[in-house]
């Protein structure tokens, strides 16, 4: 039998396992990760990591989607695995954990909250006028509408992630409006294949490409993200087309643990 613990970043929810031992990751096939991450018939969740010793870094972030395939960065998955680590014993007053995009920071706040460093981002282009395509560590689909109520997130999400020239590769797609109070957001997730409750690097390309559209000027940032599952925020320095300091901060939530054969 093996320990789990379950978390949620904003209803984003992952399973996490402590691998510092290093006795764990060779059994963890496609087919197990997915058995795990079913939502009948394992423990459910949208997307599993785990937690490995690296000489370098506080630890190592190996993440997976729920269809069990090798993922790229994930947000919340990185906020929920940092407030894992601390919780299993790694106290630290700010985190420098590796994931498979390279180095990241992170603080514990004293709301609750984790805050994350996330990859600048240098180059936004935009497809059509209300569409933008950005990589935030993932590969994101930024489509602004008046309003997202309503919309069908997994008919119209799917069909827009499986059309040319994202098939092959595929990307996230998200549905954003704004309003005074900030951003709203749903989400249509790769690998998941569905939409998720919320996605880090999701809420970090809305923030990005809406400040993209206003046209803001130089300066500071924070941008207030509501998605289906939580409140997130996006806090940065925007100079000269270049997004730096770019921080993804909102809840990391323990929900239960146990022991899967």
């Amino acid at each position: 039998m093996t320990p789990f613990h379950k978390y949620h970043g904003a209803g984003n929810d992952f399973i996490l396992l402590d691998d510092r031992e290093g006795k764990l990751l060779h059994q963890f096939d496609q087919p197990t990760i997915a058995r795990w991450c079913d939502r009948h018939f394992g423990i459910g969740a949208d997307g599993l990591m785990l937690l490995r010793n690296h000489p370098d870094y506080d630890f190592e972030m190996v993440y997976y989607n729920s269809d069990g395939a090798p993922s790229s960065m994930c947000g919340n998955g990185g906020r929920c695995i940092v407030r894992f680590a601390a919780d299993m014993g790694i106290v630290k007053e700010a985190f420098h954990f590796l994931a498979v995009d390279g180095p990241h920071r992170a603080n514990l706040l004293p709301n609750g909250w984790v805050s994350l460093e996330m990859l600048d981002v240098t180059e936004v282009s935009r497809p059509q006028p209300d569409v933008f395509v950005l990589d935030t560590g993932s590969p994101h689909y930024i489509t602004f509408r008046e309003d997202v109520a309503g919309i069908d997130v997994f008919r119209e999400g799917r069909s827009l992630r499986n059309s040319a020239p994202y098939k092959e590769k595929g990307i996230n797609i998200n549905f954003v409006c704004e309003d005074e109070d900030g951003l709203t957001i749903l989400t249509y997730e790769r690998g998941v294949e569905d939409e998720t409750l919320a996605c880090g690097t999701g809420v970090t390309a809305a923030a990005i490409a809406a400040i993209f559209r206003a046209g803001v000027a130089d300066g500071y940032f924070h941008v207030p993200v509501k998605a289906k599952g939580g409140n997130l925020a996006v806090r940065g320095q925007l100079t000269e087309g270049r997004f730096t300091n770019l921080w993804l901060e909102g809840p990391a939530v323990r929900v239960f643990g146990g022991e899967m054969d």
